[in-house]
């Protein structure tokens, strides 16, 4: 049984996980939470400094409560978020899985944090080849596997759909994260208001659908609740609308949802129709795999390491615009 240790700590969430090619044997997590706005990159990074021992601890702890035959002399690699991510973090969680890589004399394995959603995706739901769209804080994609490399097919322009989701709740006065507050808004919302719809060939802008729905809340005696109803409405036809060009530009019959946004069940319901109509399969693992987790990192790490992939030390260095389509692919034919 091959077993990696996985770091994850690129924005507000750290996570470590010791995973194996059949299970996950042990995860814990500790969430940095501001008193007030968004994130403070330092100081999350102060929080997973503070932290990152413990939680690496209680994971091996409650692995041996899993398995008592588990020792630490089993862990065969380290794999770590080298990016994208918000940097002072990176270099926190860096930090610490090269020491780990050196005291225990195992591989270090370097991981695109948004290929690890997808593979972690696939890997629980059992999607074969699917279009991808991945949506979280900063990212807002749609991908597919072609040619050895993660092609990026479109994307957004300017902000991700989860930071403008956040934007609009922290306007409205609401703490982070933002989303599911907004999700629970829009759900009590029923008179759609005409809001900016940005999609330019396969790409998408958010940021003027974010403004408007602030200029609504002052300038309109809407509810917020029906102010969310139409952002949410907007934004998410957007994503379906390049989802599916992108489906039936490369004859695809799998979507695959991935990325914290991707828990929002309004985005379910309008991803899972478009593929009914078409006669697509429509996958979504578990919430607890859509938000960043130490699972996807090292079961990407397993996936590299059993392909020989592995990140020399010197070239161990965060990257934190690490996009995907520079990742060569080769645990996929």
């Amino acid at each position: 049984m091959t077993l990696i240790l996985g770091l994850e700590g690129t924005a507000w969430n750290l996570s470590a996980a010791l995973v194996s090619e059949d299970q996950v044997l042990a995860e814990a997590t500790a969430t940095y939470k501001p008193a007030f706005g968004g994130i403070h990159p330092r100081e999350a990074a102060q929080h997973h400094a503070a932290e990152l021992k413990e939680v690496v601890a209680r994971t091996f702890r409650d692995a041996k409560e899993a398995d008592r035959a588990f020792a630490i002399e089993h862990i065969a690699g380290i794999a770590f978020s080298q990016g994208p991510g918000m940097g002072p973090c990176l270099r926190t969680v860096a930090t610490a899985a090269r020491a780990l890589s050196l005291t225990l004399k195992v591989p270090l394995l370097g991981v695109n944090h948004c290929i690890a959603h997808i593979e972690v995706g696939r890997w629980q739901c059992g999607a074969h080849d699917p279009v991808v769209l991945y949506v979280s804080g900063a990212n807002s994609q749609v991908l597919a596997f072609r040619a050895g490399r993660y092609r990026i097919l479109g994307e957004t322009l300017d902000i991700g759909i989860g930071n403008a989701l956040d934007k609009f709740a922290r306007f409205l006065g609401l703490s982070h994260p933002g989303g599911p507050k907004i999700e629970d808004l829009a759900s009590r919302g029923s008179q759609y208001l005409e809001m900016p719809y940005i999609v330019k060939g396969m790409d998408l802008s958010f940021s003027g659908l974010t403004t408007a729905a602030r200029d609504a809340v002052t300038a309109q005696p809407a509810k917020r609740e029906d102010i969310s109803y139409s952002f949410q409405e907007t934004a998410f036809a957007m994503l379906t609308e390049v989802t599916e060009r992108a489906m039936g530009h490369l004859n695809r019959d799998e979507l695959l949802l991935a990325g914290g946004v991707g828990a929002n069940r309004r985005l379910q319901q309008m991803l899972s129709t478009m593929c009914e109509d078409r006669g697509a399969r429509f996958y979504v693992p578990a919430n607890r795999y859509l938000g960043d987790n130490g699972t996807m990192i090292a079961y990407l790490g397993l996936l590299m390491l059993a392909s020989g992939n592995t990140t020399p030390l010197e070239q161990s260095q965060v990257r934190p615009n690490y996009r995907p389509d520079d990742v060569e692919v080769t645990w996929r034919a």
